[in-house]
């Protein structure tokens, strides 16, 4: 048995099918995983994501630890509440595990990492945060809700009584509100928020979301949602033998200034001589599902990998994230069971606000 989040009996009384995520029992559906899908790019779903792991950072030199730690650079953050998105790097150039971080003063900083790389993720920085004046404080006290769809705001702004507040966040920014960390941010690709609440409030908000009409959606749905915005999945897109410049992550990586951070030198020989792959998205031009491991097959007889595919709800067409070399451009096919498939390359994302993006279909 696995390790339970506030809302676990929640689920089970929601008739959730539960599974296993990085030691999580967690819901993977709650019946439908496409209705759940089109409930988010249509209206308002809810996840449980309090497996999640969250990580105050503070003290004198926080900043500085975070600067060296993060490939990004904190410095950028300058207004309460404001979030930055980017990875951890290993020396040689890997990403560690990507991350949001939130700036909630000059000596203090708050991190969310992935469930499924706490124990890697914490060892990393308490590794490098004795050579700085600050320390880490793992909130396990915390739940998180994330709230996504183009009626989330709404719905979750007519259950305070500060609603204008929540409403008038703008995209990766935060603010408390009636004790509630609520967050501009999600990981579907739709606007809405993730909210960060005390475990004893977590049952009783779930339950005034669900009267309000916002749906419970299990990991199934988040996992397409993610990919048809072009979301990376650590593991899967990225890990620590990739690097950001061949994960669709190069936007991420601040080096105009001499700041040193970890893997920068590693970074900079990439920028200046290239990488042998890119990453790109894939639409499968008949019918059939890709999946994580296939072959990408170009005219020129070089070959790339499927990292995260799946059939698309919104656009009912398969769709995939994969890293292949430069020489394959344009048209390609990929190995499904022995088949050759043909499938186009594209540039992700394929879907934005509930919409197939310009050039997908």
């Amino acid at each position: 048995m696995g390790q339970h989040t506030p809302l676990y009996q929640a689920h089970l009384d929601a008739n959730a099918r539960m599974v296993d995520f990085g030691g999580w029992d967690m819901p993977i559906n709650y019946g439908s995983q496409i209705e759940e899908h089109h409930q988010v790019r249509r209206a308002a779903g809810m996840f449980d994501v309090s497996h999640m792991t969250v990580v105050e950072i503070e003290g004198p030199q926080a900043r500085d630890f975070l600067r060296y730690l993060l490939a990004n650079d904190v410095n950028r953050l300058t207004t309460p509440g404001r979030a930055l998105y980017g990875c951890m790097l290993n020396e040689n150039g890997g990403v560690v595990d990507d991350l949001i971080t939130y700036y909630l003063g000059d000596e203090h900083y708050r991190v969310v990492v992935n469930a499924a790389t706490r124990d890697k993720d914490l060892a990393w920085m308490n590794e490098h945060v004795t050579a700085y004046d600050a320390g880490l404080t793992e909130r396990a006290d915390l739940a998180m809700l994330a709230v996504q769809g183009p009626e989330a705001r709404s719905k979750v702004a007519g259950l305070l009584d500060n609603g204008a507040a929540a409403e008038a966040l703008k995209p990766f920014s935060a603010a408390i509100i009636q004790d509630l960390f609520i967050a501009r941010t999600g990981y579907t690709g739709e606007d809405g928020f993730e909210i960060l609440l005390a475990p004893e409030q977590a049952v009783g908000f779930w339950h005034k979301l669900l009267a309000a009409g916002v749906a419970p959606c299990g990991l199934g749905a988040r996992d397409t949602l993610r990919l048809e915005a072009g979301m990376n999945l650590y593991g899967q897109d990225m890990d620590d033998t990739t690097s950001p410049l061949e994960s669709g992550l190069g936007g991420t990586i601040a080096l105009k200034d001499d700041r040193p951070f970890i893997g920068r030198a590693v970074i900079e020989e990439q920028k200046n001589t290239g990488v042998d792959n890119y990453f790109t998205g894939l639409l499968l031009e008949q019918r059939g599902v890709m999946r994580p491991g296939q072959r990408v097959d170009g005219a020129d007889g070089s070959q790339g990998v499927i990292t995260s595919g799946s059939f698309s709800p919104t656009l009912e067409k398969a769709i995939a994230l994969a890293r292949v070399p430069k020489t394959i451009i344009g048209d390609c096919h990929v190995d499904i069971r022995g088949k050759q498939v043909p499938a186009r390359l594209v540039k992700p994302p394929f879907v934005r606000n509930g919409k197939a993006c310009e050039g997908i279909l």
